[in-house]
């Protein structure tokens, strides 16, 4: 009888030991996000959206919103591109857009490990073809544009 009641006893402290380990597990602090950094790949010149939605909406979401999956993970915010034009007085800066874009605006964020500049990185996938890296901007830009405010 106390053979019996001796592994009882053992069989119980196993069970409520292994439960409370398993609690403490689960209770553990969440990793705070990081953002993967990847290199670029080339996406086809021509499409501003192919482009955005490849480069783009990762920080800055699908909808221009600044809630892409990466978001969380920086420690600023990626803006709202939709609001562009809302800020600028009802005017899109598609200018102020492409400076951007090239890294030749003066923005925090930009140009940091967070946001990368993208100008030379276009440069890169195009071999340097200026005429390239402009049309990528261009429609870049031009993309961007579309996903205004109405």
């Amino acid at each position: 009888m106390r053979v019996i009641k001796f592994i009882s006893l053992a069989v119980i402290l196993l069970a409520v030991s292994t439960l409370a380990f398993a609690q403490d597990k689960e209770q553990a602090p969440a990793q705070a996000p990081t953002v993967k950094h990847v290199p670029i790949s080339s996406v086809s010149a021509t499409s501003g959206k192919e482009m955005y939605n490849s480069y783009c909406a990762v920080c800055h979401g699908k909808d221009g919103k600044g809630s892409g999956p990466a978001a969380s993970a920086l420690k600023t915010a990626p803006p709202d591109l939709t609001a562009l034009a809302k800020k600028n007085g009802g005017k899109y800066p598609s200018a102020h857009v492409a400076a951007v874009i090239r890294g030749q605006a003066d923005l925090a964020a930009h140009g940091s490990p967070e946001m990368p500049i993208w100008g030379p990185l276009f440069s890169s996938i195009s071999q340097g073809h200026e005429g390239q890296v402009h049309q990528r901007v261009a429609n870049l830009v031009s993309y961007i544009e579309t996903l205004q405010a109405k």
